[in-house]
């Protein structure tokens, strides 16, 4: 959430900004602008008021013991009258406060200088590629045709227990995956996050803080009767462990990892493009979290999009690391870098994480702060997340890029975990 203060002081440069997310702010701006000016003057008013009342209330007994009794009543009501007053005031300020809030959680966070204009995914900018391209047989095939052929995965049977989007792994398909999470949490610690098993499910208040609600509630799995939503991304119930948390800032970088299962509603087209491991309404993703102090943040979000480079290395996926331009970054990102990797056997490039700074933009929501030493004020930290990784994808990629005549080749550094260096 952006800080009120700004946009009251900046409200042509929230405005500008927001433009390179194509989200016109004026509308929102102006009538936040319009309010305070009104809660200004009811402001000077209630003070008025206020100062009349206390005034009044130093004269009635003066008055009373000049024996004035007709004068002392008067003030008396008129006493009264004032309380009335000012109470209907302060009625009507809270709900400016009220107004002002609903109109200041409509707007985006700005995005960061270096964001390129822009509309479309077709406008982000590579800024990094890496790793070769197989060169795969003729023959070569996609990945849910490998899946059925070496019975890794039934994406029919999916769909006779749940859904189209909820695939059913078997066997080594089992395996493998496992292999991938277990071998994305121990790099994740090793790189110093401490590792986390959140809930599946969060309230209100945690989809709000992170800023899931109320801009994707269309995306997001309803339990209605407990109010609760399955979460998209464990970043939402690790980072809302520091909503209304004080940190030390000697404690900062906070860095956790988590596991989990993530459920999307999100609607795709038909086709190609999310065929298979594609496109899922349920998937495992291993995400990394930090708070960081925003004099650091964008040191933190550059060693973050290393960890998950040095991840598709490690698997010998090649990649691209993508700027992604205003148009196509989320409401609560600042800066976001994707990574894609390709895939031989559909010869695309296949999204498999996003790193993004958040700036204060969450903190703000959750109420997390730091204090510095010797300060009592304490100060809006920034949040960042990646996702490290999400596995469908991969394991798309990694069935296509290393299918041989033999089998699936798997990766040398995930056989320790498999137990196993062929699919076949």
């Amino acid at each position: 959430m952006l800080n009120l203060r700004f946009i009251q002081e900046n409200p042509d440069l929230v405005v500008e900004k927001l433009k390179k997310k194509n989200f016109d702010a004026s509308a929102i701006v102006t009538q936040i602008s319009d309010l305070y000016k009104s809660k200004n003057e009811i402001q000077v008013k209630a003070d008025q008021f206020k100062a009349e009342m206390n005034q009044l209330s130093r004269e009635i007994g003066q008055l009373f013991r000049e024996g004035k009794q007709a004068e002392a009543n008067q003030a008396k009501e008129r006493t009264s009258e004032l309380k009335e007053s000012i109470k209907q005031l302060d009625d009507d300020f809270a709900k400016i406060d009220e107004q002002v809030y609903e109109l200041q959680v409509q707007l985006p966070n700005l995005p960061a200088d270096v964001v390129p204009a822009g509309k479309t995914p077709q406008d982000n900018e590579v800024v990094k590629t890496g790793g070769e391209t197989p060169v795969l047989e003729a023959t070569k095939l996609p990945h849910w045709e490998l899946a059925e052929k070496y019975d890794l995965i039934d994406f029919e049977l999916g769909v006779k227990l749940t859904g189209a989007g909820f695939p059913v792994y078997k066997g080594k398909g089992s395996r493998f995956q496992r292999a991938l999470i277990n071998f994305f949490l121990d790099e994740a610690q090793e790189a110093g996050y401490l590792e986390i098993q959140p809930p599946l499910m969060v309230n209100e208040d945690s989809g709000f803080g992170t800023g899931q609600l109320p801009d994707k509630e269309g995306q997001m799995y309803h339990v209605t009767e407990d109010n609760l939503y399955l979460i998209p991304t464990a970043e939402v119930p690790v980072t809302n462990l520091y909503r209304d948390v004080i940190l030390d800032a000697k404690q900062l970088p906070v860095k956790n990892t988590a596991y989990s299962a993530c459920f999307r509603r999100e609607a795709g087209s038909y086709g190609k493009d999310v065929r298979g491991l594609n496109r899922l309404h349920q998937f495992d993703k291993v995400e990394v979290v930090q708070v960081a102090h925003p004099d650091k943040s964008y040191e933190v979000l550059e060693e973050m999009v290393a960890h998950v480079e040095r991840l598709v290395q490690k698997l010998g996926l090649p990649y691209r690391i993508l700027r992604l331009c205003g148009g196509d970054m989320s409401f609560t990102s600042a800066l976001t870098y994707d990574f894609e990797v390709f895939s031989a056997g559909q010869e695309q490039w296949l999204e498999v994480s996003s790193v993004s700074n958040f700036e204060s933009f969450q903190a703000n929501r959750l109420k997390l702060r730091f204090r510095e030493e010797g300060q009592k004020k304490p100060q809006i930290a920034h949040t960042l997340n990646g996702s490290a990784l999400a596995l469908p994808r991969i394991v798309a990629a990694l069935l296509e890029n290393n299918q041989t005549p033999d089998g699936i080749k798997v990766p040398d550094v995930l056989v320790p975990y498999c137990g196993f260096d062929l699919i076949n």
